[in-house]
């Protein structure tokens, strides 16, 4: 079976240079990528690749997300500095990074815009955001044009979550504690950054937006009954809010957009997870994804236990195939 691994991360070493530098580099998330030689080492990462036959990937800036990293008047220029690398990356090894996602500077809307529009002439398949800007929801209103200018390319969101330790878990407290932000809180973000495209309307102004979610929808698909019958009695909760307005508003019934949208399989080399997502959003919605290299072995684990997984689902051939490579290929527009 041919695979294209649909999300892996990625820093060019100029783009990882800078990185490491700013005061996030050096904490937290920038704790780990600095452990992580295939995120930065291209050497490293071939031989990665090399192991599997038949496998290609596709290329994205990994976490801390620019915005984190940079103020709004530096973000636009490093991040252009790390998608202009992973262009580079590909155009030099087409035989194992197939794509590449851009990411956008988006503390500085109006040069994500722009961002956006050249990352995308240049050849970006797809485009990067997180499930927050660096706290912020994403259908404020600064961000629409932004989502106009990706419907209009025809190419997809790959939607990252992102939850910092800044954001605690308990109101008396001030940070996450046991890393529970990132654990189980990246799960929850995806599912709330969904939520906010749809009940802002963002989806039904831009319904050609296609959305993957890494980790397979986060949270959404093993909540599928509450997804459905309770966002159907919307405002039944609520008592301060006329929230049966937001329901007459939308186009569809709630649960539809979520149907809508896509997943991939990054979810750390779990059976059962696999099988419910690809349940919920069927295989033509589905793209094989290992995140790599953030497993414990530094880039190889999550690639090998997530093809085992695929191959032990015993899936119709025609749609092993779709989640394996063919939606990728239709939706990046890849060579087939």
């Amino acid at each position: 079976m041919r695979y294209i691994d649909a999300f892996t991360h990625f820093f060019s070493k100029p783009f990882f240079d800078a990185l490491v530098q700013t005061p996030a580099g050096q904490k937290d998330i920038g704790k780990r990528v600095r452990g992580i030689p295939a995120l930065y080492d291209i050497d490293d990462r071939l031989r990665i690749v090399d192991l599997y036959p038949d496998y290609t990937q596709v290329l994205s800036i990994g976490m801390p997300a620019t915005d984190r990293l940079w103020g709004p008047d530096q973000s636009p220029q490093f991040t252009s500095m790390g998608n202009d690398g992973l262009a580079e990356i590909c155009a030099k090894y087409p035989d194992r990074f197939v794509g590449w996602a851009a990411s956008l500077p988006m503390n500085a809307p109006d040069a994500a815009v722009k961002e956006a529009e050249r990352a995308i002439k240049d050849g970006a398949n797809a485009i990067q955001l997180h499930t927050n800007v660096n706290g912020a929801p994403l259908d404020e209103e600064r961000f629409w044009p932004i989502y106009e200018v990706i419907e209009k390319s025809g190419r997809p969101i790959l939607l990252h979550p992102i939850r910092t330790r800044d954001m605690a878990d308990y109101k008396t407290e001030t940070n996450s504690k046991y890393e529970i932000n990132s654990v189980i809180g990246w799960p929850f973000e995806t599912g709330a950054a969904l939520a906010r495209l749809v009940f802002s309307g963002i989806i039904d102004t831009y319904p050609n937006l296609k959305v993957i979610t890494h980790h397979l929808g986060g949270i959404i698909p093993y909540f599928e009954g509450r997804v459905g019958h309770s966002w159907d009695q919307m405002g039944a909760r609520t008592s301060d809010e006329d929230y049966s307005l937001v329901l007459k508003r939308l186009k569809k019934r709630p649960f539809d957009y979520f149907k809508g949208f896509y997943g991939d399989t990054a979810l750390a080399g779990a059976r059962a997870p696999t099988i419910c997502g690809i349940s919920f959003f069927t295989p033509d919605h589905v793209l094989f994804a290992s995140d790599c290299p953030f497993d414990k072995e530094k880039g190889t684990m999550y690639i090998r236990l997530t093809i085992e997984v695929m191959e032990s689902l015993d899936l119709p051939p025609t749609d092993m195939a779709k989640i394996c490579h063919g939606n990728a290929i239709r939706m990046f527009g890849l060579k087939g």
